[in-house]
Parts: C-alpha cells; sequence; structure tokens
C-alpha cells in the first residue's frame, strides 16, 4: 500500500494544539467527505462519523486524537518578546531552537530563545533545561507584536514533512499519522466495499495531548461495545537503547497494545488482533508501554459496563520533537490491520 505523502503532510502541518483543532478538524471533514454515513460535530469539537455495519447490535468505536503538543502565549514583555505555558507535556530540552507558529490575528513565525551558553555560568551549564527559561522572538517590535498577538492565541511548532529513506519525518506524527490511518481506512471500506461487522464510529478526537478529554466526552455519548486506540508509541531502537527498552521497532509492522500506563487491553481483544493480523498476513509487533497512556483508556472505561478494548499503534522514533519518523510500511501495516479488525468483529468469539 502505497502512503498518499501529499496527504500526510497536509494533516501533520496543519496547526491543532490542544483547545484549538479548528484547522485540522476542517481538514478531516474535507477528506471523510462521502466515506461515512453520517458525520457530525459533537460540542467539544470532536468529529464523529458513522459508517453503518451489517448489525447494529453493537458498536465499534476508533479514536485518533487531532490535537498536537503546543503552548498558549501568557505574556508579551516591553521588547516584544512572547511567554507561553505548554500545552501537553514537553522535555524542555527539545524546545532549543525551535520554529513555531503564533497563531494570532495572523500567523507569526517566531523562534525559540533562550540564555547563550557562552553567557551562563559554568555551574549553571550542566543544569536541565526549564520551560521557564524560553520565550519566542518573532523580530518584531512590541508595538507590532501586540497588533498581532494576545494573551490566550496558541502556538505550534513548524516543520515540514520530509521523506527520510523509507521513513517520513514531521512534527505530529504523533497524532496526525493516525488521523490519516482512520481516514484511509474509511477509504479502504468504501474501496472494497465490505461493510464493518457492527456500526462503525470514526472518531477525530480533541485535546488528548492534556488529558484524554475528547475521548472520555465521544466513549460516553457512542458507548461502543469494542474500542480502538490509535496513536504513536515509542520506537526506542536507536543507538544506546539494549532490547528490553525498545516497546517497538521501526520497519517491524503494526504495534499491537498490549499496556501502557492509562490501560490494560483486553486479552481478548488482543488475541484478536494477533489473530487478524495473521490470518491477513499483516505484519505486526507487540507493545507495552511503560509510560504514556493513549484515548484507549476512555474507550475501555468511559462506558457503562466497559468496552472491549485495543489499540493499533504505529512505532514512532523522536516522539515529542520536530523530528518525529515513521516507517512508511508500519503506516500501511495498521491501516490494513484497523479495517480488517472492524470487518472481523463478528467471526470471534469474545466470550471469557
Amino acid at each position: 500500500m502505497a502512503i498518499d505523502i501529499p496527504l500526510l503532510s497536509r494533516i501533520c502541518e496543519a496547526p491543532g494544539a490542544p483547545g484549538f483543532e479548528k484547522r485540522i478538524r476542517e481538514l478531516v471533514l474535507k477528506e471523510i467527505a462521502g466515506l461515512a454515513d453520517e458525520v457530525r460535530i459533537d460540542n467539544m469539537g470532536n468529529v464523529i462519523a458513522l459508517k453503518k455495519g451489517k448489525s447494529s447490535k453493537k458498536r465499534t468505536m476508533a479514536a485518533a486524537h487531532m490535537d498536537e503538543i503546543g503552548f498558549i502565549v501568557t505574556h508579551v514583555d516591553d521588547k516584544g518578546f512572547v511567554r507561553f505555558n505548554p500545552l501537553g507535556g514537553f522535555d524542555a530540552k527539545s524546545l532549543t531552537s525551535q520554529r513555531v507558529f503564533i497563531h494570532g490575528r495572523q500567523d507569526v513565525l517566531g523562534v525559540m530563545g533562550s540564555k547563550p551558553t557562552h553567557i551562563k555560568q559554568p555551574e549553571d551549564r550542566n543544569k536541565p533545561a526549564k520551560i521557564t527559561d524560553y520565550f519566542i522572538d518573532t523580530g518584531l517590535s512590541k508595538k507590532d507584536v501586540d497588533k498581532l498577538v494576545t494573551v490566550g492565541d496558541s502556538v505550534t511548532r513548524w516543520s515540514p514533512l520530509l521523506e527520510l529513506g523509507e521513513c517520513v519525518n514531521v512534527k505530529s506524527l504523533d497524532n496526525r499519522v493516525c488521523v490519516y490511518l482512520l481516514i484511509e481506512a474509511l477509504k479502504a471500506l468504501k474501496k472494497s466495499k465490505k461493510k464493518p461487522a457492527y456500526d462503525f464510529y470514526a472518531v477525530f478526537t480533541v485535546q488528548e495531548e492534556v488529558g484524554l478529554r475528547g475521548a472520555n466526552v465521544s466513549a460516553l455519548d457512542i458507548k461502543p461495545d469494542f474500542g480502538f486506540g490509535l496513536d504513536t508509541t515509542i520506537a526506542y531502537d536507536v543507538p544506546g537503547s539494549t532490547p528490553h527498552e525498545r516497546c517497538t521497532s521501526l520497519g517491524e509492522g503494526a504495534g499491537i497494545k498490549i499496556m501502557d500506563s492509562s490501560v490494560i487491553c483486553d486479552y481478548r481483544m488482543v488475541a484478536f488482533m494477533k489473530a487478524v493480523a495473521e490470518r491477513n498476513k499483516i505484519k505486526w509487533q507487540p507493545e507495552i508501554l511503560a509510560a504514556g497512556g493513549t484515548d484507549t483508556g476512555s474507550l475501555q472505561r468511559m462506558v457503562g459496563g466497559g468496552s472491549i478494548a485495543g489499540a493499533v499503534s504505529i512505532p514512532t522514533r523522536h516522539i515529542h520533537q520536530t523530528i518525529e519518523s515513521c516507517h512508511k510500511e508500519d503506516i500501511a501495516a495498521c491501516i490494513q490491520l484497523l479495517a480488517a479488525c472492524v470487518c472481523e468483529l463478528d467471526q470471534h468469539d469474545w466470550k471469557f
């Protein structure tokens, strides 16, 4: 399966910090037009696309969050330098020299700045960086910044998509690559003319990076019997790693989640997903993520009686930086796995 690089580029490069998903939501709505039987937006901004299944007796939900880690403007000083708070988790050292867009009255390009190492005291040079050490320099005067930027404006990272060998490299593959995955799975279902086993709700959620908030709301609304979280996971397959630390590796196939810090996946779902992958000759690898949660936890627990939940995970290097990388074959495998799973749910014995 070929990856639609232009579409993936547009999805990854669109801004959408938590709570500010308007532009990426508009892109999603455009791309899924004609792919579902019903499309709606809830009060939080989640996009919910219903693809009717062979049976309406049960409901299946897959969730891919649209938001990306970003920042929010908190202050503009008397020289026009912009201060901010994070929206989502950041390793402060990853901010050094990043280019960002402040989404004010118009988009304003800026760079993350901090105190030069040349003038730091020797005892300070080896101290870990803090978010508060950084500011945004737009190159504009205070007067000009004030015309464009106000407290409460969102800020996102700037990074164009590049192809590196068999990989794609860009900011916000977490989790825009799964937004792409869910769109492509809907396309695959339409092209194959296969119906999902049960009514299938493809949900593009908001505010995952600040606490799975959109998924909580949409799961309460939809009440799925089966849930699939769609997210990236750590591929720590780089120099300095040891086999037990790697979690997943690029190029080894779709990740089938067993657990992360927010969820222990239903062992019946894990067994089902493995069987589907084997039956359809889809390359896969197990995933256990020691720290970090996904919308899967919401799909499992924000439903009366709970749902049978699991997750399709895309292995990703350099997560939460501007240089996130995914392997094209892993992306393709994840699309194939999700599409096959939603069509074969009625072929499995779900008894305990």
